[in-house]
């Protein structure tokens, strides 16, 4: 398995604790979601480490407002897409 897939997975796992309202156990794999994310990016085009950063303010946003949910769509839907897109 990838380390693209496994991110993908974990942005997963973590978006669904959100959802359940388990924000600490998800806090805790969102910090390691964002470590490989981070160095998945960090080999990206630049357009694409442009948008990684605008997730990542959106997402600490939501964190920072305590929106959950807010904070679950984001990883699940912007930044699995963006994992999605950055390997082509």
């Amino acid at each position: 398995m990838s380390a693209q897939v496994m991110c993908i997975s974990a942005c997963r796992q973590c978006a669904g604790l959100f959802r359940l309202g388990r924000d600490v156990e998800a806090a805790l794999i969102m910090v390691d979601v964002f470590d490989e994310a981070q160095q998945f990016f960090s080999l990206a085009r630049e357009d694409v480490q442009r948008s990684w950063a605008q997730v990542l303010t959106h997402i600490l946003a939501c964190q920072e407002r305590q929106d959950w949910l807010g904070l679950a769509d984001f990883i699940e839907y912007e930044l699995i897409e963006l994992l999605d897109g950055a390997q082509g």
